[in-house]
């Protein structure tokens, strides 16, 4: 019951990303077929190139598709371009392969009739061959159609859109509600493609070879009701295609916002953007949810975004390298030096909330063994499982600093991106997990946080990060959001946080909420 309340106040949001889920996912295997069927041809004909081109493939095929896709992000960028590119390059394999042994497998002697009548090699690709090997080829473009779609879903990990952006936003706030308005359409739309392509691999296989099974007359009613089924859904495929072009003049005054992968950040994308829009002739574009910190900030350098908020120590340590310190201001003026003299990225005033890292336990944890600080912690540690972010344990601020300043010794380090650690602390399976002092899901899931009493952790205070040339040209830009800064302190975020997480509001409705608050006007 609950599921369908959420599935009827979302139903508009999660048509959207359905309808961008068949665009992108369409337009990838069109590219693949366009690619793969031509270099399948290329093979059989010559075998020499038969085994390099599937071997390539086949690596290709094996490599992790999120590595993949974070090698294609400082080349390509982010957006849709490189979730494009890495489904087409999955889906080449089934589609070169079916391809070549589909034409190989033609007996030798239909092809030395075909010579034995006059048909040139072209004729005989194109009225022996393709037609023979149809059959084979769409099958192999059928095992492609469904396994893109699932793959498509990565296009929201670097803000690409499509149903993944319901699966990610699901698991990272713990709403299986969520989870599932993203899962299941692109389950209905997986099998709805494998319908749509086995209906095609039927109409381009010959009578004579299905006869074996059915009748003549109720083949050919089939094949009616194929032909119908495909005319019927490339229509809507175009419709949709067109629907999706904006002929409209376009906005020359145009930024782009973007933000890393958690709530936070997506509520300060989305209300950066609306204030941004509220006071000025800026049009904005929102490229909320890009990933951590190293891709999101790939992103502001390579021109893909114009602005995006982000943390001082994150870039003090992270970006440029520096050992973690606690002195807010030295941080804060060696970021906004170094990023203006390395990258001509401009750093703003500083906003009012310092979202640190922490470690957090369970009340009942925090009660059986006393635990306050950090430093309390240290007694009962080789007894206990952590379960940070990956970026945690990766970070010289994060878990490896802070083991040697405080001398923690954990049973078993288990590394969980995102919300999934929050569940792995109620079940028990960890005891400890880092989080951001203004989350949400602290007061959501009623966690005790350890005072860091040797200061460990640097200063995480927000800024807003603007490229160089975008503030020279908007000058009103810095402007907005040295107003908004103040408004935003570390109870303000985690309320705002909680919104989200709990109460179970879009980041958009949160931020225009807040904004409405504030009456923010320049």
């Amino acid at each position: 019951m609950e599921f369908l309340k959420y599935i009827i106040e979302n139903k508009d949001q999660i048509i959207s990303l359905c309808i961008e889920h068949i665009e992108l996912t369409a337009l990838a295997l069109m590219i693949a077929i366009l690619i793969g069927v031509p270099i399948g041809i290329l093979i059989s004909y010559k075998r020499k190139l038969n085994k390099p081109v599937l071997g390539i493939t086949s690596v290709t095929q094996a490599i992790p598709s999120m590595a993949l896709l974070g090698v294609m992000i400082p080349i390509l960028g982010i957006g849709t371009l490189p979730a494009i590119v890495v489904v087409v390059l999955y889906s080449l394999l089934p589609i070169i392969k079916n391809t070549y042994t589909g034409i190989v497998s033609i007996q030798p002697a239909t092809i030395e009739a075909a010579k034995g009548i006059g048909l040139t090699k072209f004729q005989i690709l194109t009225k022996i061959q393709i037609p023979q090997a149809l059959p084979i080829i769409m099958a192999g473009v059928r095992i492609s159609s469904v396994s893109a779609v699932g793959l498509m879903t990565m296009a929201a990990f670097i803000g690409g859109g499509g149903l993944g952006y319901l699966i990610f936003s699901g698991i990272r706030t713990v709403n299986n509600y969520q989870i599932l308005a993203g899962a299941i359409p692109a389950c209905i739309l997986a099998l709805g493609v494998d319908y749509f392509f086995s209906a095609i691999e039927k109409l381009v296989t010959p009578i004579s070879m299905q006869q074996e099974t059915k009748s003549k007359e109720k083949l050919k009613k089939e094949r009616k009701k194929n032909k119908i089924v495909v005319a019927i859904t490339i229509i809507i495929i175009i419709l949709l295609f067109l629907s999706s072009i904006d002929f409209t003049k376009k906005n020359t005054n145009t930024i782009r916002v973007g933000s890393k992968d958690f709530t936070e950040q997506e509520i300060l994308c989305y209300m950066t953007s609306q204030a941004i829009e509220n006071n000025t002739d800026i049009e904005v574009e929102e490229e909320c949810n890009l990933g951590g910190a190293q891709v999101v900030f790939s992103a502001l350098e390579n021109n893909s975004i114009d602005l995006y908020i982000d943390y001082t120590g994150t870039d003090y340590t992270d970006i440029l390298d520096h050992e973690p310190i606690s002195d807010v201001n030295l941080v804060y003026n060696t970021v906004k030096n170094e990023l203006k003299e390395k990258y001509d990225i401009e750093v703003l005033q500083q906003m009012a909330f310092n979202n640190t890292y922490a470690l957090a336990v369970t009340q009942e944890l925090a009660t059986r063994y006393n635990l306050k600080t950090i430093s309390d912690l240290t007694r009962v540690s080789k007894d206990l499982v952590i379960a940070p972010t990956l970026e945690f344990i990766n970070r010289e601020d994060g878990l490896p600093g802070l083991k040697k300043t405080y001398g923690l010794e954990f049973k078993d380090t288990i590394g969980i991106d995102g919300s999934p650690r929050y569940t792995a602390l109620q079940n028990n399976n960890a005891q400890v997990i880092d989080a951001f002092t203004t989350d949400g899901l602290l007061r959501k899931f009623n966690l005790v946080v350890l005072e860091d009493d040797k200061n460990f952790f640097p200063p995480y205070n927000a800024i807003p990060l603007v490229r160089g040339e975008t503030l020279e040209k908007y000058p009103e830009i810095e402007t907005i959001l040295n107003q908004l800064g103040p408004y935003l302190t570390d109870t303000v975020m985690q309320e705002l946080n909680y919104q989200v997480d709990e109460l179970g509001k879009s980041p958009e409705t949160v931020a225009e909420e807040f904004l409405q608050t504030i009456n923010l006007n320049i």
